[in-house]
């Protein structure tokens, strides 16, 4: 079986560049196995796992649970995390560049998370969430500090159709001048899908422009959906 690192390496990378400048959300076919998925969702029950719980209802920030990873990270977390990032961190830099932003970001993760180290931001952020049906999440941003990245991955973990309906993921963009616009992404298991955190460049008529983003989840009709999500900075 190829490593989480050779199967990202395989992905068209060319293809989810374009795809993240066009919407703003890129997917991919499965990464994972079904077996990996599986043995990711399990963990959700193993405290010890995690620094963090958050019931969304009680924060009026949806319905669900959520859960972020405490260190050491699970292998398959920390090897997605590690080397998805260059890949991103290429596309992330471009978008700088043509938002007219100093900001510049490394060429490993490491790097980058030595810089959220340095701004105060130790914690980590992959975490797990689960829907039971009427679950949903609001939409947000993940944004833990002065420090973030500007690309994230999701991935899932359930069969859509199969073991849950509806609880699609979907991004909505706040263009100038303009109504907000959204997109969805239902995801195959094993799949991922990579999204702007906050804001992303667009190209128009006029030159280039910023476009906010927020993301979230429908609500979930019916069977239990969980994911992984892979944020690459650090938080407070």
């Amino acid at each position: 079986m190829p490593t989480i690192a050779q199967r990202l390496a395989a992905l068209d990378w060319d293809a989810i560049a374009a795809e993240l400048d066009a919407r703003g959300l890129a997917t991919t076919p499965p990464v994972l196995t079904p077996g990996e998925c599986a043995a990711l969702a399990a963990l959700y029950d193993e405290p010890a796992r995690f620094r963090s719980t958050v019931d969304m209802a009680r924060h009026r920030f949806g319905a669900g649970t959520y859960k972020y990873f405490a260190r050491p990270l699970p292998a398959v977390v920390e090897a997605l995390r590690v080397h998805a990032y260059p890949h991103l961190a290429r596309v992330a830099n471009e978008w700088a560049a043509r938002l007219g932003s100093a900001t510049r970001y490394p060429a490993t993760l490491d790097a980058f998370l030595a810089q959220c180290a340095e701004a105060g931001q130790p914690k980590p952020t992959p975490l797990l969430l689960r829907y039971e049906a009427g679950g949903y999440n609001c939409l947000h941003r993940d944004l833990y500090g002065d420090v973030f990245f500007p690309i994230q991955m999701l991935g899932f973990l359930d069969r859509p159709g199969v073991d849950y309906g509806g609880g699609e993921f979907l991004i909505v963009e706040q263009r100038p001048r303009a109504q907000s616009a959204a997109e969805v992404a239902a995801g195959a298991q094993g799949a991922f899908a990579f999204f702007t955190t906050q804001v992303r460049p667009v190209t128009g008529t006029r030159g280039t422009y910023r476009v906010q983003v927020r993301h979230g989840v429908s609500r979930v009709h019916w069977g239990v959906r969980r994911t992984l999500g892979v944020i690459f900075h650090d938080a407070r």
